[in-house]
């Protein structure tokens, strides 16, 4: 192998992994926190809710089923009125339709 061929694949590595690098600093920069680490639930004004230890921003967490649920938000006062509204709009389930008759075999 010539000499001049392997300085020229020296001198791309590094300019690979710098592009590597400024690509996985710029997801970072655009998506922000990935909310990865979150601490264990803490209960204020009968909710529940977990904050997450890298950037502050809060989740109500269901005690019974043990796993955060709903947006994100870095206002509890906001996640608590929407969890409140949620709970007054009526649900819709659809009614069975008993005028349909089927055997059981």
């Amino acid at each position: 192998m010539p000499v001049g061929d392997q300085k020229k694949k020296n001198r791309w590595l590094p300019l690979s992994l710098l592009a590597t690098a400024f690509a996985g600093v710029g997801v970072v920069l655009f998506r922000g926190c990935w909310h990865r680490k979150m601490s264990w639930p803490v209960r204020s004004a009968g909710y529940c809710y977990q904050v997450c230890t890298g950037c502050g921003i809060k989740r109500l967490f269901d005690e019974e089923l043990f796993r955060a649920y709903g947006p994100y938000s870095y206002d509890l006062d906001r996640l608590i009125a929407a969890k409140r509204d949620q709970q007054l709009t009526p649900k819709t389930i659809p009614e069975p339709d008993v005028s349909e008759h089927r055997t059981a075999s």
